[in-house]
């Protein structure tokens, strides 16, 4: 079997797959601000859902805790202000 590469493993990692599962997230919260349409706001909830599924694997993982306890901090964050736009239409 092949060695993984150090840019690979990195990619790989459970902290950094949930740090692009929040940054994600972000970006469609950020999508749905300037375009608050169902369809936006639906995809958004959706991702938020996987990043937190990427939240428990990350923190079964074990490592980098500090890291993923700040974006799952950042991601209440992002849900926090979701569900206020939500609210509001």
């Amino acid at each position: 079997m092949a060695k993984h590469s150090d840019m690979s493993w990195k990619k790989d990692h459970p902290s950094t797959l949930f740090g692009n599962s929040v940054q994600k997230a972000e970006r469609l919260l950020k999508h749905v601000k300037s375009h608050p349409e169902e369809i936006a706001m639906e995809h958004a909830f959706n991702q938020i859902e996987h990043a937190e599924n990427a939240f428990t694997n990350a923190k079964e993982y074990g490592e980098h805790l500090d890291t993923v306890q700040q974006n799952k901090e950042y991601l209440e964050q992002i849900k926090q202000q979701l569900h206020e736009m939500q609210g509001k239409q």
